[in-house]
């Protein structure tokens, strides 16, 4: 059966079309932007990839699947619709894909992608061969996905549209609750309601908090470690085994990925993920932090923009500085009247840069001022190649 994706590009719906096609699917794909390395491997696997034009999509399409951020005027949603070819949500899509599996969700505000892996990883290495979905690209896996023939599916929910009432897991890890897509009140009334579908355990990162000795750096990290134990655990995993997994997890890209010795680049893009960010590499590198970072939406900066002021002011240290970037625009209608310079405004010690080239220039100008570097923000696939332009200076 041919199922076609619009922004198969994107880490999510790469991710459903690598599983797909693992599990037999013949699957296509578009995106706006083809030279991109999930579309690279995409493409490595058999999934063809078309421009955004609708020219992918044709009677002989059963299904095309979006997610919330295709609009309704996009080229291929208005062609399948046009020859009647049925469209399914990403999330509905997901859930059938995984339905042969025993589904453990991992949802919450912050942490979802590293604990999802984490979960895999400790599950693989105790002999439950798991099938997992991630949404972040983890070294070692296909893409976002490792390929399983065990019982369990680990897979990465999202709660940014509500679309997780798709799913029906059999357990559930809640990382946390805080606001950002959605109030903090919003928040835990769509994660209790999720966990209470559940019929097998239920890790709760709101209610339970205790932290285990990982590979990777970070307070938050060591607690996604300990969410991850205590579901392994759950599973029947045997704790000593599962511990010494976690000792040599090997991370998830876009995580405080390195480059070089001194270089990072994280997918840090709310408040709560740029703070943790920010004082663990703080407490790494004393001599001077600068960030680059970029607004990943013109909607998520009004709503969170007295929340990041807040915490870029509390967060941000005499010898720190943050390279602002001018919201990442993807296209397509939206309010632009709430843009970088307005959260410049309200933060000490930030200088706004006009884009890449600007950022880099005003590093390498000032590049002895600080001991470390990072660049962060989601969305923004050029963000990691300026990492690595960093650390090759």
């Amino acid at each position: 059966m041919k199922r076609h994706l619009i922004g198969v590009g994107g880490v999510g719906m790469s991710a459903l079309a690598t599983a797909m096609a693992k599990l037999g699917d013949e699957v296509t794909g578009a995106d706006r932007n083809l030279a991109t390395k999930n579309i690279a491997f995409l493409e490595s696997i058999g999934v063809r990839c078309y421009p955004d034009d609708g020219s992918g999509v044709s009677a002989d399409v059963a299904e095309v699947v979006v997610s919330t951020a295709i609009e309704a005027d996009n080229p291929g949603l208005v062609k399948a619709k046009s020859l009647g070819v049925p469209v399914t949500h990403r999330a509905a899509a997901l859930s059938r894909t995984l339905s042969p599996y025993r589904l453990v969700a991992v949802v919450g505000t912050c942490g979802k992608s590293t604990v999802t892996a984490m979960l895999g990883h400790i599950l693989a290495e105790c002999g439950l061969d798991p099938m997992c979905v991630n949404g972040a690209n983890v070294p070692g896996w296909e893409g976002a996905v490792r390929f399983g023939r065990g019982e369990y599916a680990v897979a990465e929910v999202d709660e940014s549209d509500r679309s997780l009432v798709a799913f029906s897991p059999y357990a559930a890890v809640v990382t946390n609750a805080s606001a950002d897509h959605y109030s903090k009140e919003e928040m835990d009334e769509v994660f209790d309601a999720f966990a209470a579908r559940c019929s097998g355990p239920v890790i709760d990162g709101r209610r339970v908090y205790g932290e285990a000795d990982v590979s990777v750096p970070g307070r938050h990290n060591r607690n996604n470690a300990f969410l991850a134990l205590e579901m392994a655990k759950a599973l029947g995993c045997d704790e000593a085994k599962a511990r010494a997994a976690l000792a040599t997890f090997g991370g998830v890209e876009r995580r405080l990925q390195k480059y070089g010795e001194r270089v990072y680049d994280d997918y840090a893009h709310n408040p709560e993920k740029i703070r943790a960010m920010w004082t663990t590499l703080a407490e790494r590198h004393e001599g001077g932090l600068c960030v680059v970072w970029r607004p990943h939406g013109y909607a998520p900066l009004r709503k969170m923009l007295d929340a990041l002021a807040k915490m870029f002011n509390e967060t941000i240290r005499p010898q720190d500085r943050l390279l602002l970037l001018p919201v990442y625009d993807a296209g397509g209608t939206t309010d632009r009247s709430i843009n970088s310079d307005a959260l410049a405004r309200k933060v000490g010690r930030c200088v706004p840069v006009s884009g890449h080239e600007a950022a880099f220039a005003w590093i390498d100008a000032h590049f002895g001022d600080f001991e470390a570097f990072a660049t962060c923000g989601a969305r923004d696939p050029d963000l990691p190649a300026l990492a690595a332009r960093i650390a090759a200076r």
